[in-house]
């Protein structure tokens, strides 16, 4: 089978999980599936080792090597998938110069025996002549080199040059993985190289290059003769180079994948600016290689990218692998060299990969994850066997219970006079008969003949006792509190009321004195529980004492009073609320040529107008890079936010 490589700097590992077609099933193992990926090589991560999560690294089927920034919290970091079906490499290690420790020692990588380690480091005076401190450099999560008995692969991100303030530690960067490579190579080691270099070849790599070299005055030679370009171009066979070459740098020793099935091809770009939203515009430059020593070339069957894989500003690039390549002039089978020895022999597996295979420096042999298994095979095992064990039973026999409980409750009824409350203990000793016996296992038989002690057999269990003295209920008779039905809430307060004292009234029994039959103890109960809103009755002519006087009927309300409510100013709430509302909106967006809302940015440059605000066209910039009329792309549309009121129509 074919050996598929991938590259993909993904803008946060969890980036892109906010797209399609990964929002699915939202899992990386998902994700390299419709990658079709064995190796996937992966930069800019933006976590640190305490933000490893369980479904980043104890992935089914994959193995994982990280490299995380020491410092910076969210900054580059760079990690390498790779599928244990397909291959398995036999060593890894962090950092370009290898001046890093691997777990759980304090020996340099490059201080290691020459069997436990990948080889090819730069010598003191390349160390030197770097400008750079190389702990700093490796410190920073930007390089991971895997080596399988095929070829050693980096996983490459290296600094932008963004701000403009390390113009010297991108050059020490770049500088230090020349020198790597290309010792390396002198060892006789094949390499692969891969990931976001963050610098463009050649003019076809860019779609602004030829515009900026003109309004900068740049011709063509100068282009490719700037620092960091002319480094990467000297590594590439047919990089363009004016000579003489650098010393050290006589031949070129790596060949452009993608570029070299792709020789003429424009517009193969791979990164695009979300500032400007050049993606749907192609207004981007190619940033993102898979390069390979030149024996290596007969290798590869097909690379491309994927333009149409959303996720990131960047999108990803693979390049696939034949399934026998020539090595030393004899055809082996890919997966043979791509595994540690006797793993597979003409293609078929031998063994399974087991963890002494793994190098040290894999994030399943960290303390956090090492000897731990995902989430997701706890539900895959299968359930025990085992019969469970029975519950303890008590081995009295039940008669003898049944009595003991029987006479106890007896004996309690006599003492308090109620017998009432026997029926409901002799319910209850009859179901803990039914419950025991039911719970009573088959084998309960065998333990009948162990007796119990005589202070256990007579000890009278505690038995839960009803009260015998309680109050009835009169919640059957009585009307219920609160809303019976629903035409109780259009009824008013007072034919409430007045429905309750009827209801009141017939059912309590008056004497020939019109007195209730009750006491005055409870007729001073009945008062106080009834609310002082219905103690009134509406047949009686006498009120109730204590009782509010009711309140006078409109007519009668004082004239002084109605003249006071009627001056008061009447007050709309919805024309009130618009009014407020209108006070603290923002004005309405301003419409662009093409009559659409413009979209409001912020000038982050330096300068004189940093941190104002200006609205803009919102369409996306055209394969032009420059603002067009009369087109489907972004207009010339530019106005300043305080310089719009609300009320223009657009400008200039």
């Amino acid at each position: 089978m074919p050996l598929r490589i991938t590259t993909w700097n993904v803008n946060g590992i969890r980036n892109p999980f906010g797209y399609q077609p990964w929002r699915d099933k939202r899992t990386f193992d998902a994700m390299f599936d419709l990658l079709e990926a064995d190796i996937v090589v992966m930069q800019e991560l933006k976590i640190q080792r305490k933000d490893l999560r369980d479904d980043m690294v104890l992935l089914n089927g994959w193995d994982c090597f990280f490299s995380l920034p020491k410092q910076k919290k969210g900054y580059s970091g760079v990690g390498i998938y790779t599928r244990s079906s397909a291959c398995a490499p036999v060593r890894a290690e962090e950092g370009i110069l290898g001046v890093l420790c691997p777990p759980n020692s304090t020996t340099p990588y490059y201080d290691l025996p020459s069997d436990q380690h990948t080889g090819g480091y730069l010598s003191r005076d390349q160390l030197d002549s770097l400008g750079v401190d190389a702990t700093a450099l490796d410190s920073e999560g930007r390089c991971v080199v895997l080596e399988f008995p095929a070829f050693v692969i980096f996983g490459i991100y290296s600094p932008a040059n963004s701000s403009g303030t390390r113009d010297d530690f991108r050059y020490g960067f770049l500088n230090a993985l020349d020198m790597r490579v290309r010792n390396l190579v002198a060892a006789g080691k094949r390499v692969v190289v891969t990931g976001d270099l963050n610098v463009s070849r050649e003019e076809i790599d860019s779609a602004n290059a030829e515009e900026n070299n003109r309004k900068e005055g740049i011709t063509p030679e100068e282009y490719i003769s700037t620092p960091n370009r002319r480094i990467f171009n000297q590594l590439l066979e047919g990089g363009a180079v004016l000579e003489p070459r650098d010393e050290g740098r006589e031949v070129p020793v790596l060949w452009d994948v993608c570029r070299g099935f792709h020789p003429t091809r424009k517009g193969m770009y791979t990164h695009w600016e979300q500032k400007i939203n050049a993606r749907p515009g192609n207004y981007g430059s190619r940033i993102d290689f898979i390069l390979c020593s030149l024996e290596m070339r007969s290798w590869f069957r097909e690379s491309n990218i994927q333009e149409g894989l959303m996720g990131s500003d960047h999108c990803p690039v693979y390049a696939v692998m034949n399934d026998q390549i020539d090595v030393d002039g004899s055809t082996k089978h890919t997966r043979d060299l791509m595994n540690p020895s006797g793993v597979f022999k003409d293609s078929s597996r031998l063994r399974d990969i087991s963890a002494k295979d793994s190098p040290s420096t894999s994030a399943k042999l960290l303390p956090e994850f090492d000897k731990r298994q995902s989430i997701k095979d706890m539900f895959t095992k299968k359930p025990s066997t085992k019969p469970a064990p029975w519950p303890v039973v008590d081995t009295t026999p039940l008669p003898q219970q049944a009595s003991q409980q029987l006479s106890a409750a007896l004996q309690s009824s006599q003492e308090n006079g109620d017998l009432g409350s026997v029926n409901a203990e002799t319910t209850s000793v009859q179901s803990s008969q039914n419950m025991a016996a039911t719970a009573a296992p088959p084998s309960s038989a065998k333990n009948t003949d162990k007796k119990r002690t005589a202070s256990e057999s007579n000890a009278p269990r505690p038995l839960k006792r009803t009260k015998s003295n309680a109050i009835p209920s009169t919640s059957a008779s009585a009307p219920g509190k609160g809303q019976q039905s629903l035409k109780g809430f259009f009824k008013s307060q007072n034919s409430a009321s007045s429905a309750k004292e009827e209801t009141l009234a017939e059912e309590t029994p008056t004497t020939d004195n019109g007195e209730s039959g009750a006491t005055g103890a409870s007729k001073q109960e009945t008062t106080k529980d009834i609310p002082t809103s219905e103690r009134e009755d509406p047949t009686s002519s006498q009120p109730v004492d204590n009782a509010p006087d009711p309140p006078p009927p409109p007519s009668q309300t004082h004239p002084s009073t109605l003249s006071s409510q009627e001056e008061d100013p009447f007050v709309d709430p919805v024309a009130s609320k618009q009014s407020w509302s209108k006070l603290f909106t923002k004005p309405a967006a301003p419409r662009c040529e093409h009559n659409e809302p413009c979209i409001s940015m912020k000038t982050k440059k330096s300068g004189f107008n940093m941190g104002r605000e200006f609205w803009l066209c919102p369409r996306p910039i055209g394969p032009s890079g420059s603002k067009e009329r009369n087109t489907q792309w972004r207009c010339p549309t530019f106005i300043w936010s305080s310089d719009w009121n609300g009320s223009k129509d657009g400008g200039n």
